[in-house]
């Protein structure tokens, strides 16, 4: 398996004022589906960050997301492990498939690859 990309997920109700916000900082949105913006840096694509309103399909908002090139296997690797899965393996209509799991600490990490 291997990682291609982590971001933090920043809930927020002040979505436009936090892409300012961070703007200030070199991020630029790269995607915006009106419940999540993802807010990348011009020269290192790979250094983003999310800001969302709520999970369009899932009951919570992440911690932060981890890209990943294989989603079945890592899922299948934490279910043998015993971890909380909490929201299932799905493929989902914005081009990626994912699965929520609760990590050690109670944080919820979503686990995707694009399709």
């Amino acid at each position: 398996m291997t990682v291609r990309r982590v971001m933090p997920v920043i809930p927020s109700e002040a979505v436009e004022e936090s892409r300012d916000f961070y703007g200030l900082l070199g991020f630029e949105e790269v995607m915006n589906l009106g419940w999540i913006a993802t807010l990348a840096s011009p020269t290192v694509p790979a250094a983003q960050v999310s800001l969302m309103t709520a999970d369009k399909t899932a009951p919570v908002t992440p911690y932060m997301s981890v890209e990943v090139d294989d989603v079945d296997a890592v899922h299948a690797a934490v279910q043998a492990a015993g971890a909380e899965i909490v929201h299932p393996l799905q493929d989902e209509e914005w081009g990626v498939r994912r699965f929520f799991v609760r990590d050690p600490n109670g944080q919820v990490i979503n686990v995707l690859s694009h399709r």
